[in-house]
């Protein structure tokens, strides 16, 4: 009995160690977590493969036999021994090689991403808001489909947010705070607490970012699939799915969305509850992607106005904005932006986005306006006149309705990407903490965008095979 049970417990080798999946040539790993690399090496097979009762019921018939079982389980002891010290290398070796890019990362962080050593590179704050940027391309990049994520990639992207969110520990305001001494005195201290932007915009998005992934992971069974562009049949693993009537949907893409997988689904459609289940997740994710929205929104709003910005901004709003607008704007007495968007029939995502560039530049040249007499005055100046501003001068009420213009314009095309002040806010921003809640808004406001459209499009497939 004491050699089966030794038998059994060495047995426990793992044979089924499966490699790891290798990153994509994109990715800035070239292996996997340590973790994830340990839940793949807790099964064994060996020792299901062993019958306790081939050696330990029956006597041994001699003890030549016995010797013979001694030799085989002494050499299979030096194999599982073997393979333990070959297991710990290779962990040995994830870890070294974990630990070199953090090493990368945190000299890139150091040189600005100026390799050269030379001192042109950008500040910490963007060196950081672009980390996050290229993570999020690496992670969900190539991911287009409805799916859950790969466990390397998902390991990938909580490994490094955490790391870059890390920063974020030491970023701290000092508050004025009451201490009590032993004699009954109270002493007035400041004690520093985190900043108050990032406590609590920063949970908010980690919750965020937890649900979107949750969203991934709920579709791991589904009643639809996916095809290339032009291909009647679906992915290998579903190809036997597919039908004659599914070349029908994928005719019918549109040439803006040539690059995306096609959804496909069976004749009569998929389930009322797979249906619901996508209403649901569609529901969630549009209103995460309105929370991100806003977090960015506040968080871009209350970043200085570059210089640079300020100095190249026309001399006139009018001519920015156009006779026809200006016009409208300056000469109603009630003036509705939803007229007059409607009166503009803007019909391109970059007619809208050139419009909110001319409508914002004007913006800020009829306050510098109404607020002070010389053309080039840096925004903070500006800021400190605007509550001594008359609110019934003419500068003062054109900026107002530009604002407002603004703000409709963006409502009605939630998708618009960001203008030219957003652009170069954060180009110019060296505030570390607002950097990274911006990017990190900003990355899971579009992979919410994207989740929405992509089960948008489930949806259509489904209507149409239906109909």
């Amino acid at each position: 009995m004491d050699n089966s049970s030794n038998f059994d417990s060495t047995s426990s080798v793992d044979q089924n160690d499966h490699s790891v999946s290798e990153t994509p040539e994109y990715s800035p790993f070239s292996r996997d977590s340590f973790a994830y690399c340990r839940t793949n090496s807790e099964v064994s097979n060996l020792s299901e493969a062993v019958d306790d009762n081939s050696y330990a019921s029956d006597r041994s018939p001699s003890p030549w036999m016995s010797a013979k079982h001694g030799a085989v389980l002494s050499r299979l002891g030096m194999k599982q021994r073997k393979h333990s010290l070959d297991g710990k290398s290779d962990d040995l070796d994830i870890l070294e090689s974990e630990l070199e890019m953090m090493k990368e990362r945190f000299s890139k962080l150091l040189l600005g991403e100026d390799m050269s050593g030379g001192g042109k590179g950008v500040c910490t704050a963007v060196t950081i808001s672009n980390s996050i940027t290229n993570l999020y391309a690496t992670v969900f990049g190539q991911n287009l489909k409805l799916e859950p994520l790969k466990p390397e990639k998902k390991a990938m992207w909580k490994r490094e947010m955490n790391c870059l969110m890390s920063v974020c520990d030491y970023i701290v305001e000092f508050a004025p705070t009451a201490q009590y001494l032993d004699d009954g005195t109270i002493v007035e201290m400041m004690t520093s607490r985190p900043r108050s932007d990032i406590y609590i915009n920063l949970p908010a998005l980690q919750k965020l970012d937890t649900m979107l992934i949750e969203i991934f992971d709920s579709f791991q069974d589904t009643e639809f699939w996916y095809a290339e562009q032009g291909s009647i049949s679906g992915n290998s693993n579903r190809s036997s799915r597919s039908n004659a009537g599914s070349f029908r949907i994928i005719a019918q893409r549109k040439d803006e969305k040539w690059w995306l997988p096609v959804p496909c689904v069976h004749t009569g459609g998929i389930s009322d509850k797979s249906r619901k289940h996508l209403i649901e997740k569609r529901d969630c994710a549009n209103q995460i992607h309105k929370a991100a929205m806003a977090i960015n929104s506040s968080v871009l709003a209350e970043m200085d106005i570059p210089e640079t910005y300020m100095a190249n901004l026309p001399k006139s709003g009018r001519s920015s904005l156009g006779d026809p607008i200006y016009r409208y704007m300056h000469s109603t007495d009630k003036f509705s932006p939803g007229n007059l968007l409607d009166c503009l029939k803007i019909s391109t995502e970059h007619e809208a986005l050139e419009l909110a560039d001319r409508v914002e530049s004007s913006m800020y040249t009829w306050r510098r306006k109404a607020c002070l007499s010389h053309s080039k005055s840096s925004w903070n100046k500006v800021k400190a006149h605007m509550a001594d501003t008359d609110q019934n001068d003419k500068n003062y009420v054109l900026a107002e309705r530009a604002e407002t213009l603004l703000f409709f314009l963006k409502q009605r095309y939630p998708e618009l990407s960001q203008t030219s002040l957003d652009t170069c806010k954060i180009q110019y921003n060296q505030d570390v903490g607002k950097a990274i809640l911006e990017s990190y808004s900003r990355v899971l406001e579009g992979l919410a965008f994207n989740i929405v459209a992509w089960i948008e499009d489930v949806l259509c497939a489904d209507k149409s095979m239906r109909n």
